[in-house]
């Protein structure tokens, strides 16, 4: 019999509030809040569970509130440069969801850390060091945001309840109070980056940082500039573009798309709409079997009782129900029912990693916090108050700040025809016109500048999100960024 489960949907959410209301009401169990909230707030980490020997780069972890009233406290993992700590640009990283813990970045995209998919040490999921880690050029701040993701808690129930606005707005603290413990990296260039959801959180926080709001504070930071990856940015511009997509990657035909793009043009007549309807239908029957994160990838066995709605991820922005589906269907299994050519067979070994007591005894976790960790935890009650980002892009980019925005060419999640439609809507001139960039003499991806610093590439072969699927020309796309080269 399969056992209870604590990962999903509704059962999470009434399981912390069961522990909270413990935890207000029990004498015995006050102590234990208030012990961890005493605790030290960062620790030096030169070991974890499943890594072999110390650490070869510097990690640190800790907690930072950013809410007395509701005792809510992010988590944040920061690793210094493996370069030049005092002279490399400081960058904090946030991953998408919303929900996704930022353990996401640091072992499955940009961090120096990934697992081994067929290794165990000591029971647990083996670590190995990883070469292409933007660590190598950057001191980073992988942060748990909002509240609810990865080890991030709250002491009250209401405090887990947020939104874009609340999440930025927390994120604008914790950068305040981050560096009030940590004035040595005040003259490092800052950077703000992220990924997928968080392309709404991202440009948002650095608009923030830019217009002085609470980090105005002497001496004020460093802002340089800002980076997403493969990110949502408008539903209204980011959905509908998956059938263009789908179309250019010869998923649907010319004759579907042509009766797409005439019966679901504006109009409002019955026949429009019921034409409409059936081409939706039709291009439904053409992708329904595809992986939108890489169009390339199997779509695995496990998700085939919850196949993707790809109607619904046209009409809404498609990106917290398909990580929902991934995630929750993942977690009930155990790795070895998933193909181990699975994505999510390696997105599960963290779980089976992070809910280690030993491992959360090395990162320095405040007990009875978080009673299951989740990757991507979308029971959080979440509210999506921003609804695009593209005034904040043009609030900072006219600023001067710099910006990179790149794309995986094969995501159908966020396609790079979405993002390149919405850079357009900025009416910027092009400095640097469409061209291929270069790795070791190949193509990596295709790039565009535009004036007021805007740069625009996709990257060759990757998915949602590019540095999971082209590390190593991921790595050397932010190295001749951030030194100021062309790519």
């Amino acid at each position: 019999m399969r056992a209870i489960r604590f990962p999903g949907g509704e059962l999470w959410w009434w399981m912390l509030v069961i522990l909270l209301l413990c935890c207000r009401f029990s004498s015995s169990s006050l102590p234990l809040i208030a012990a961890a909230t005493a605790a030290a707030e960062e620790r030096v980490v030169t070991h974890l569970p499943g890594f072999e020997g110390p650490l070869p780069f510097h990690l640190r972890t800790g907690y930072v509130e950013v809410d007395e009233g509701n005792g809510v406290h992010l988590f944040y993992y920061f690793i210094p440069s493996e370069r030049s700590p005092a002279d490399d640009p400081l960058m904090l990283w946030l991953s998408g969801g919303p929900g996704c813990s930022s353990l996401t970045g640091l072992v499955y995209q940009i961090g120096p850390l990934g697992f081994d998919l067929h290794g165990y040490m000591d029971g647990l999921p083996k670590l190995v060091y990883r070469p292409e880690s933007w660590t190598k050029l950057s001191n980073i701040i992988f942060l748990d945001s909002p509240v609810g993701a990865g080890f991030s808690y709250s002491i009250t129930v209401q405090g887990y309840k947020s939104s874009d606005t609340k999440a930025v707005n927390q994120i604008l603290i914790f950068l305040r109070k981050w560096f009030d413990k940590h004035p040595e990296f005040l003259s490092n260039p800052l950077y703000i980056g992220g990924d997928s959801y968080s392309g709404m959180i991202v440009p948002t926080v650095t608009s923030g940082i830019a217009n002085g709001k609470h980090v105005g504070s002497e001496p004020s930071l460093n802002l340089k500039g800002y980076l997403v990856g493969n990110p949502l940015t408008d539903s209204s511009i980011d959905g509908p573009s998956k059938i263009p997509f789908a179309h250019r990657m010869a998923l649907i035909s010319d004759q579907i798309y042509e009766v797409y793009k005439k019966s679901c043009s504006v109009g409002d007549s019955s026949y429009q709409s019921v034409q409409c309807t059936n081409s939706l239908n039709a291009i439904h029957e053409c992708v329904k079997d595809i992986f939108p994160f890489h169009v390339l990838e199997p779509l695995c066995s496990y998700a085939s009782p919850h196949p993707y709605n790809f109607l619904k991820l046209k009409l809404n922005s498609g990106v917290r129900e398909m990580q929902q589906l991934q995630d929750n269907t993942a977690e009930g299994l155990h790795l070895s029912e998933i193909s181990t050519q699975c994505r999510t067979a390696e997105y599960t070994l963290s779980r089976l990693w992070a809910n280690d007591a030993t491992v959360r005894e090395a990162l320095g976790i405040h007990k009875g916090t978080v009673p299951a960790w989740l990757r991507c935890n979308t029971s959080i009650p979440y509210t999506k108050d921003i609804q695009s980002s593209v005034k904040y892009h043009l609030d900072v980019t006219t600023k001067g700040y710099r910006s990179l925005v790149y794309s995986g060419d094969h995501d159908m999640v966020v396609p790079y025809i979405g993002t390149q439609s919405w850079i357009r809507s900025l009416n910027f001139s092009i400095v640097d016109d469409w061209r291929p960039w270069y790795v070791n003499g190949q193509v990596a991806g295709y790039t565009t500048s535009y004036s007021n610093n805007l740069t625009f590439t996709t990257v060759k072969g990757a998915g949602h999100t590019a540095p999971e699927y082209q590390p190593r020309q991921c790595l050397a796309m932010m190295a001749r960024w951030f030194a100021g080269d062309r790519l």
